[in-house]
């Protein structure tokens, strides 16, 4: 069980997750981290909310924001 408002980072994460509220965040330090964190984390009950590239002095950086919801949200209807 992931704590509320959380940061789970030790020196040596490959990527860096942070908890708060219905939400978690992970940031990837590579492009090929992000679809395996995508494969992982979409589950019927997470969905991927937001996506954001940033580059910060050639620093490419990818920030994939995922929704959380328990048994008594209702998920959003797929297309």
């Amino acid at each position: 069980m992931m704590k509320d408002d959380a940061v789970y980072n030790k020196w040596d994460n490959e990527i860096m997750v942070k908890t708060a509220g219905d939400y978690i965040y992970i940031i990837c330090h590579k492009e090929d981290q992000v679809q395996p964190v995508l494969d992982r984390m979409n589950t019927d009950t997470c969905i991927l909310s937001e996506y954001e590239e940033w580059d910060e002095d050639e620093d490419m950086k990818w920030i994939l924001t995922f929704k959380v919801y328990d048994n008594f949200d209702r998920l959003p209807e797929k297309n």
